[in-house]
């Protein structure tokens, strides 16, 4: 159920491709570039760190979807999906963070 809720969300941003920038956010996040929607998943992630050096579950909970809604975005931009996140998760599960960390590339 929790990843097809991602699902359902990377299939109507897909369809966003392809709307009217002035009868959708999405489209015309997609229409401004890259440069936009990377401004906008960081003005989330600054808003996340906020709720949650505050504490209060709601806030924080609506800030993380947002996070995750505008880096969806972003991935779909891309022309990634949420399967390519939560495959790379999936091959991390049971592997030391500091094993996997040390087994990245340099870069």
């Amino acid at each position: 159920m929790s990843d097809q809720i991602l699902r359902e969300l990377a299939a109507v941003l897909e369809a966003r491709k392809l709307a009217d920038p002035d009868s959708s956010y999405v489209a015309r996040l997609y229409a401004k570039g890259l440069d936009a929607i990377l401004k906008k998943v960081g003005e989330e992630a600054a808003e996340t760190l906020i709720a949650a050096k505050n504490g209060d579950p709601g806030p924080l909970v609506r800030e993380t979807a947002d996070l995750w809604f505008h880096t969806l975005v972003m991935l779909a931009h891309q022309g990634l999906g949420p399967d390519t996140v939560l495959n790379e998760l999936q091959r991390r599960v049971g592997t030391s963070g500091l094993a996997e960390k040390a087994a990245r590339p340099a870069g």
